[in-house]
């Protein structure tokens, strides 16, 4: 009954972070939120609980299918590109180590995150506010 209770003190302070979140907090979080249940999967693995493994690999997922889902494909056309194929890649491990029930996988999964997270984590303020007056613009001129 306890955890129910900590669970939902957990979605209200995640509902109340996302609502005075900008877009590079929402995306640093949701790249957390993959690595946190990369963690609790390979946890699950682990302790042969595999119902919480393949719920855990399918959050990690759909998470990792979102941030590929919204890159602007339109900037910085290479570096794009290339994460979206990287982000493909990560969610196609995903599904072999959730089948294959592989540890190892996973690791690799987590090992290409990891970077990616502490890069976007590292965006200077100057440049964060440049690319939303960039985007703020490009959503006036539509």
């Amino acid at each position: 009954m306890a955890l129910k209770g900590i669970n939902a003190y957990r979605k209200g302070n995640l509902k109340q972070d996302l609502s005075q979140a900008d877009p590079h907090k929402i995306t640093l979080m949701l790249m957390q939120g993959a690595l946190d249940r990369m963690a609790y999967a390979k946890g699950s693995m682990e302790r042969k609980e595999y119902e919480a493994k393949s719920e855990h690999v399918s959050r990690a997922t759909a998470i990792i299918q979102n941030l590929r889902d919204t890159l602007d494909l339109s900037i910085n056309e290479e570096v794009t590109d290339n994460l979206f194929a990287l982000y493909d890649y990560m969610v196609a491990r995903l599904i072999d180590a959730n089948v294959q029930n592989d540890l190892k996988i996973m690791d690799e999964v987590i090992s290409l995150m990891l970077p990616i997270k502490t890069a976007w984590a590292q965006i200077p303020e100057d440049a964060k506010a440049q690319a939303y007056e960039t985007m703020r613009q490009k959503r006036q001129a539509v």
